[in-house]
This record gives structure tokens, C-alpha cells and sequence, in this order.
């Protein structure tokens, strides 16, 4: 079942923006001994000054005016609440494309690509994940990458009316997306990824000869990489209620967990050999992140996509082959965290366009938005 899509306004409470301000006034620091270089994690007097900046500079109010400047709605799908923004193509005809964002993530990250691409004549539908921001509450335990897929689905083609559109997404976006290339190949054009996870491709059979010249240091790169990855997938994947009761009490201790995920795993790396959020992300793009989650209380579930990933094993739904028969195109920015060679690819999926771009990380539609949304709309040409 499924309701219409309404008007939906972000809201703004000044009691909430009272309480949080509270909270910030009256944090209590651990001592942060011999962590000037980050060693140990989030650096006390980085987090300090950047709460500073949210309690006394950061315009929550403005923000949510901004927000509200774009036109969103929200819709019930199958019982789950989804808050999208729904920008018009400029031009005859529009392709629709959705977009997906992933953890630690919002829509809002995308609303810079989505612009891009309705300026060049894109339907962009930008949904928030379930249980992420305004697609809340979650209404029940955990949903996979898959239920989302089939949300999608429906959202596009039963509740906007498209009858075929265009998919995007990075990280958990990666993954739904890849999920509608292999469950819904007949309503997409095709997919397209900033994170090379394919459905039925096991990593560990990849060996030397599946590597060209330019993609042999992919193995170490992605071990040094995910290695700052594996804190996060493992307590979110067994356990994310316990620490979400920190994370809900708390926003200094949820900014520093957001926020070293972005230090960590976008093309944040200085000539020193230092990380430094500050090179890919603003206070202000920061602030948002934040405040989106504390605000709409949706850190507990924002973590149950990572227990449905851990405890469900992901089940092919056709047995046809490539197992992503959708039109499929990959974009590789150098700071991710998975790196896969394209001929590993090919064995799943249908492989159209494999781009290496020059910058960017793991938030790349945050970080390098015109490289993503020109990829895009070249890889999309094709299939108008």
C-alpha cells in the first residue's frame, strides 16, 4: 500500500535548537592525551572548535529555509515514509534519474549534482534513505539494500508515474542502485555508481591477470583504505542500538563520529601526508551533516541498514546472466575506499562506461559534484 506524494516542509523547532545548543554549552571533553596528530581518533581541539562553530555561527534556521527553497514531499510506501526532493529537467522530454546517498550521508549532499542534471534537462527525484533524516521514523527493524531497490521502484514508477528513469548512487546509493540494475533491469536505462560493489562478485577471486597497468595498485590502496572503515561496520552491524543511546544523548560525540568519517574517507590528504577535512568539506557543509541527523533523530536507524547488510546474506533475484543486466557504468575516484578492476566487473555486470577521474573521495557527489553529474549526464546521453 502506498499513499500519494505530498508537499512536505522541513522542520524547524526553536525549543530542539534550544535543547541543542544546552547540550553543546555543557559537553564534557575527554582529556585527549598525545592525540595531536589524530592518532587515537577525533582530535579534541578540531572537535572543540568546530562545536564552537555549530553553537555560535551555524544558522540552523537559514539552513532550513534553504532546505525548504527546493520542492519536497514525502510518501508512504509499503508502510515506510520517504522524504525525496523532486527537481524538474530544464528542457523538452527530461530523462528521470533518481539518486541515492549513503551513511554518513544525507540527500542534501546530492542537491549540488541534482541541480547540475536538472540544468541539464534530468527529472532528479533525491529520496532520503529509510530511516535517514525526514524518511523517519523507521516503522520497522532493519531494511537491506534490496527492500530499498523495490521502494525505489515503486516510488518511480508507481508513485511519479515514470515508466522508466535513470539510476545514481554512492556508497549505500551504490548499492541500491546496483540492486535496481539486477531486480528492475527492465524500468532503468541503466545505473550508475561512484562504488564499485556488484551483487554476486566475490572480491577474493580476483587475481593478478583480472588487473591492467593502471589498476595494480588497487589491492593495497583498498587495504589501506578500509582500514579505516572497519570500527563503523562492526559495531553498526552487530550492535547499532548501543551506541546509538550515546549518539542520541550526545551531539559532540555524534559530530565526532559523523565527521571523522568524512575526514577519513574523502580525498582529504594534504601534501604533509596529513588528513585535513577542511580540503574537501566546509564548517557550514559539516554543520548541515550533522544537524540533519540531530535534528530528525535518525542516527539509530540509520545504522539498521548496516544489521540487515551483516545478518542477511544477499540472494540473487533471477538466475540470468550478467547478473546487473542494466546498462551499468562505474566513475573511480582516487580517495574511495573500494577499489575493483573492470574487468572483475564485467563478469556481473553490463559495463558501458568505467571512468578514473582525476580528484575526489568517498563523498564524491559532496565533494567533486560536476565530475559526478557530468559523468552522468555523458553516460545518459546514449540511452535519451
Amino acid at each position: 500500500m502506498m499513499s500519494s506524494s505530498t508537499h512536505f516542509e522541513i522542520p524547524y523547532d526553536p525549543v530542539a535548537v534550544s535543547d541543542l545548543h544546552h547540550r553543546l554549552d555543557n559537553t564534557r571533553y575527554p582529556l585527549g592525551v598525545a592525540n595531536d596528530d589524530w592518532k587515537y581518533g577525533m582530535q579534541r581541539g578540531w572537535l572543540e572548535n568546530f562545536l564552537h562553530y555549530w553553537r555560535h555561527e551555524f544558522d540552523w534556521q537559514a539552513k532550513v529555509a534553504e532546505m525548504n527553497a527546493v520542492p519536497n514531499h514525502r510518501v508512504v510506501i509499503d508502510g515506510i515514509p520517504i522524504h525525496f526532493v523532486h527537481l524538474r529537467g530544464n528542457g523538452r522530454n527530461p530523462m528521470p534519474i533518481i539518486t541515492t546517498h549513503g551513511w554518513p550521508w544525507t540527500y542534501w549532499d546530492y542537491l549540488p549534482v541534482a541541480q547540475r542534471l536538472a540544468a541539464a534537462n534530468f527529472d532528479v527525484v533525491v529520496p532520503a534513505l529509510p530511516g535517514f533524516g525526514w524518511s523517519s521514523p523507521l516503522p520497522v527493524g532493519h531494511l537491506t539494500t534490496r527492500d530499498v531497490a523495490n521502494l525505489w521502484n515503486k516510488l518511480m514508477t508507481e508513485v511519479l508515474g515514470y515508466p522508466k528513469y535513470a539510476a545514481h548512487g554512492g556508497d549505500w546509493g551504490a548499492i541500491v542502485t546496483s540492486e535496481l540494475a539486477h531486480a528492475h533491469a527492465s524500468t532503468i536505462h541503466g545505473a550508475h555508481m561512484t562504488l564499485p560493489i556488484f551483487p554476486g562478485l566475490d572480491r577474493g577471486s580476483l587475481g593478478p591477470d583480472d588487473y591492467d597497468d593502471e589498476e595494480k595498485h588497487y589491492p593495497q590502496l583498498m587495504k589501506q583504505r578500509m582500514a579505516t572503515a572497519t570500527s563503523h561496520y562492526t559495531v553498526q552491524g552487530i550492535e547499532p542500538e548501543t551506541l546509538s543511546y550515546a549518539m542520541h544523548d550526545s551531539p559532540a560525540g555524534m559530530a565526532a563520529w559523523l565527521i571523522e568519517r568524512r575526514r577519513l574517507w574523502s580525498d582529504s590528504l594534504t601534501e604533509s601526508g596529513h588528513r585535513d577535512v577542511a580540503k574537501t568539506h566546509t564548517l557550514e557543509q559539516l554543520a548541515t551533516l550533522v544537524s540533519i541527523y540531530w535534528f530528525s533523530g535518525s542516527f539509530w536507524s540509520s545504522c539498521r541498514m548496516y544489521y540487515g547488510r551483516t545478518n542477511e546474506p544477499w540472494k540473487p533475484a533471477h538466475d540470468r546472466t550478467p547478473i546487473m543486466e542494466a546498462p551499468t557504468a562505474m566513475a573511480v575516484f582516487p580517495g574511495d575506499l573500494i577499489f575493483i578492476p573492470r574487468r572483475g566487473a564485467e563478469k556481473v555486470a553490463n559495463i558501458q562506461r568505467w571512468t578514473r577521474m582525476p580528484a575526489g573521495g568517498h563523498f564524491a557527489a559532496a565533494e567533486q559534484p560536476d565530475l559526478v553529474a557530468n559523468d552522468v549526464a555523458e553516460f545518459f546521453a546514449t540511452y535519451r
